[in-house]
């Protein structure tokens, strides 16, 4: 059974950082292109990055240049730096293994919150 469990969000002023965290069990990590998706309140889920298991990084060009997808094979952990946030990028933060469709492809974690105030 895949267990997704998001961390590191929280309330930060625009042009603030945060280092969000992905902590997964039950699914073979160093193989599955991983990736965060985010859910702002009254929109549909997007992916705004994945990564795949040879490190290639893929970005929405909403975050481009500002966040940054890495992902620790050995403790089966994925991460997002977000710099320069935007109050645009308000929304529950979540992760998961990236379709082919770019969607995900287990069941959905609890999400992290990240709010950004301006």
């Amino acid at each position: 059974q895949v267990q997704l469990a998001e961390s590191g969000g929280d309330l930060v002023q625009a042009g603030g950082s945060l280092r969000l965290s992905c902590a997964t069990s039950g699914v073979i990590f160093l193989f599955n292109t991983m990736g965060w998706f985010r859910q702002a309140p009254g929109k549909q889920r997007e992916l705004v990055a994945h990564i795949s298991p040879g490190g290639k990084t893929n970005y929405a060009d909403s975050v481009k240049g500002r966040f940054t997808i890495s992902r620790d094979n050995a403790k089966d952990i994925l991460y997002l730096q977000m710099n320069s946030l935007k109050p645009e990028d308000t929304a529950v933060y979540y992760c998961n293994r990236v379709g082919s469709s770019g969607t995900g492809r287990d069941s959905w974690g609890q999400g992290t919150q990240v709010t950004v105030s301006s």
